[in-house]
């Protein structure tokens, strides 16, 4: 191995630590740092390339559909267009002033590398904004909504799998919800009423109502973008056939299993009996075949099953586009 090489590898497992020579590290050491080094540069490069992506879909949505059809979104991206609608200020310059203070918030909520890569998104989009011109695709009203939204959805949701977002809100939401203890969802849907009430009193109700549309569709596709279309199931199993179970999970659905010890109690005399409990994760396309498998062996099986976010290892195949 190069010795330059070792020396930035060394430099790198000795960050924050006390600096050893390069001859005291072992090969082993040298060689899992520059494994951890190679993966944290292949995950930088990856996410770079997610939030640019992110930055051109959301550019694109916003030039190509939204802006010459006078629609708004939801969010601070919503505030911004609604401000340029009514003020004729520069869109690109508020869009970096309105999420100022949410990247100020990020920081102290969440941390400095988000704050620094939100930023760095929320500046690239306003750039691409001012100095990218993408052709107007149509002004079906109907459509400006649906694809406007679809893709600024695409761009917020590929953001985010970079580790940056490109909206405040949720930031914002994030915020408050633990400060009056209430849900994040909660808090998002309260800041886009206020919003399209606004949108519906300075505009049009009808603008406002085809931008409630948008916003829809923006968020539908984040959410599809961010989870994926293969949703992950946790399955829990309890039946007398747990072990012919557990068989059929690893040989017919070619997926893993934990197995606990387990007792169950039912009756009014609570009758107690030991049982090997089974969960295993697949995803909502696999869930139908499992079922049916598992009724070949057992009918009066307990199943529960439970909605995944995600999962990391294993035997599951990992979604692409995964954030880190």
């Amino acid at each position: 191995m190069n010795t330059l090489y070792k020396r930035i590898i060394v430099s790198y497992i000795s960050s924050g630590k006390h600096r050893k020579k390069l001859s005291e590290y072992s090969a082993y050491e040298i060689a899992k740092a520059q494994k951890q080094l190679r993966k944290n540069i292949q995950r930088t490069i990856k996410n770079i390339f997610l939030v640019v992506a992110g930055i051109f879909s959301a550019a694109f949505g916003l030039e190509s559909f939204l802006l010459p059809n006078n629609f708004i979104d939801g969010g601070a991206t919503g505030v911004s267009l609604l401000i340029a609608e009514l003020s004729g200020t520069s869109l690109s310059v508020l869009l970096v002033a309105i999420n100022i203070p949410f990247v100020f918030l990020g920081y102290k909520t969440i941390g400095k590398i988000f704050a620094i890569k939100t930023m760095l998104a929320i500046t690239g989009l306003a750039v691409a904004v001012a100095f990218l011109h993408f052709p107007e695709v149509t002004h079906e009203k109907l459509l400006v909504a649906v694809f406007g939204g679809f893709f600024l959805g695409a761009g917020i949701g590929l953001s985010i799998r970079g580790g940056a977002v490109m909206d405040g809100t949720e930031v914002l939401a994030i915020f408050l919800s633990r400060k009056i203890k209430t849900s994040i969802g909660d808090i998002i849907i309260i800041i886009n009423v206020i919003v399209f009430s606004f949108a519906a009193y300075f505009l049009t109700v009808e603008t406002a109502l085809y931008s409630m549309i948008t916003y829809l569709a923006a968020s539908k596709t984040l959410d599809f973008v961010i989870e994926g279309i293969e949703e992950y199931m946790g399955i829990t199993i309890i039946s007398v056939h747990s072990e012919k179970i557990k068989k059929m999970i690893i040989e017919v659905m070619g997926r893993g299993v934990t197995v606990y010890r387990g007792k169950s109690g039912f009756g009014k005399a609570g009758s107690v009996k030991e049982h090997d409990i089974i969960y295993t994760v697949v995803t909502r396309l696999e869930l139908s075949k499992l079922s049916a498998e598992i009724d070949k062996i057992d009918s009066d099986a307990f199943v529960v099953m439970n909605s995944v976010k995600d999962t990391k290892g294993g035997m599951i195949k990992k979604r692409p586009l995964k954030h880190d």
